[in-house]
């Protein structure tokens, strides 16, 4: 094994250390964590539980990783927390592993950063590409998929799914799906429309672009409710942007949805 341990950390028995990996001082690791290759513990960080760390991946002072989650009716059960590879965790941020109850796995993908402070509740699954701001609060069986970027001091209850490309602008409260692409912002979370500068920069072309923007509209304007709206906008599109949202609201869900304005 050639990885960095610093002498005062703590490795219990049992944990895998990965080649190329570097443990600072007054690091933690739990019997049962799995650290990939050339992942990086600044110092003062805690791993524990059920928990797989993915290849590079490099985690910040004074975090806490794969503890129990915050959730009364967990009794002990066997559950896992797996993290991807490239991802930048900071300072004091928390991810628990997940429950029996929402499938015993809290997921994040590969090449996210996780700023200072946020917390990942159990059973989240979060998707490659995510970047969370400072301090936000992620709940319990939230889904957030690619390329989602959440503003600062902002809330996800539990249940809440996040479509791709979709931003989330700071100090927003989201209780309720949001659309692939979608622009969320103001205290209790609005759909205001699309995340262009999200788009733009992914290079989507300007026909699909023009194609989101109608169907907001249709979403927003047309007969019906809105299910059906996006149901007829389904059968109507060309463009797999919009495609993408109608299987986003037409698919499975605990939650209402964001609606434009």
């Amino acid at each position: 094994m050639t990885a960095d341990i610093h002498p005062s950390a703590i490795i219990e028995d049992g944990a895998q250390i990965g080649d190329g990996c570097k443990v600072g001082p007054f690091c933690i690791i739990g019997k049962d964590v799995v650290l990939h290759d050339r992942v990086e513990l600044k110092s003062h960080v805690v791993v524990t539980g059920q928990t797989t760390v993915g290849e590079e991946t490099v985690i910040f002072p004074f975090s806490v990783i794969g503890e129990i989650p915050q959730d009364l009716k967990f009794k002990g059960e066997n559950t896992r927390l797996e993290i991807g590879k490239r991802n930048r965790i900071r300072e004091h941020v928390t991810m628990n592993a997940g429950t029996e109850g929402g499938g015993g796995l809290t997921k994040v993908g590969d090449d996210g950063l996780f700023m200072a402070g946020c917390h990942v509740a159990h059973d989240a699954i979060i998707g490659d590409r995510v970047i969370v701001v400072n301090q936000v609060a992620i709940a319990g069986h939230v889904q957030i998929e690619d390329d989602v970027i959440i503003g600062g001091l902002s809330g996800i209850h539990q249940w809440v799914r996040i479509g791709q490309g979709a931003i989330i602008g700071a100090l927003s409260m989201v209780t309720a799906d949001v659309i692939p692409h979608g622009l969320v912002q103001a205290a209790r979370g609005e759909l205001d429309g699309l995340n262009l500068v999200g788009l733009k920069r992914r290079g989507v072309p300007r026909a699909d672009i023009s194609a989101l923007r109608a169907a907001l509209k249709q979403m927003a304007d047309g007969n019906g409710t809105f299910q059906e709206r996006v149901r007829t906008i389904g059968e109507e599109t060309d463009s797999d942007y919009v495609r993408q949202i109608v299987d986003f609201v037409t698919g499975a869900s605990d939650r209402s949805f964001l609606t434009p304005r």
